[in-house]
């Protein structure tokens, strides 16, 4: 069950950040930074954050987290024990900095710290997820 809340969750939050990042990228140059911007942020920031508890939960349970000798040489175990963890952990601490600089930012500054921060977290959470062309990871859509 948490697996597929957690691939589930994962289209809301991916969601969420690509419309803050596009959100932010439309508005640079702008220094109206509204309420709707902020809770966009927000959101796309719990999202992910809620996400990411997820995960850690699931790291703790899953059976393709498992330490061996070896383990590091099986590509499955690797990628969800170390690079998939490493990976969602640094984007988790881009999207906190972008927001919690955003929100100390003035005018424009607000969405260019968003854009930043937000679109680097986005592809490295990209890069990470266990997609279903990635075979050997075993991922799927849902």
């Amino acid at each position: 069950m948490l697996v597929h809340a957690h691939s589930g969750l994962r289209w809301i939050a991916l969601l969420l950040i690509v419309f803050a990042v596009f959100n932010a990228l439309s508005k640079m140059k702008s220094t109206n930074y509204t309420e709707g911007d902020r809770k966009l942020n927000m959101f796309a920031m719990i999202a992910y954050h809620t996400q990411f508890m997820l995960g850690w939960v699931l790291y703790f349970m899953s059976v393709k987290v498992q330490f061996f000798e070896g383990w590091m040489k099986e590509s499955k175990f690797r990628f969800f024990a170390m690079e998939h963890a490493l990976m969602m952990t640094i984007a988790f601490v881009l999207f906190t900095i972008g927001h919690s600089k955003a929100k100390k930012a003035e005018g424009a500054a607000k969405h260019k710290k968003i854009a930043i921060f937000y679109t680097i977290g986005l592809i490295i959470v990209l890069a990470a997820i266990p997609w279903p062309f990635r075979a050997a990871l075993g991922g799927s859509w849902f």
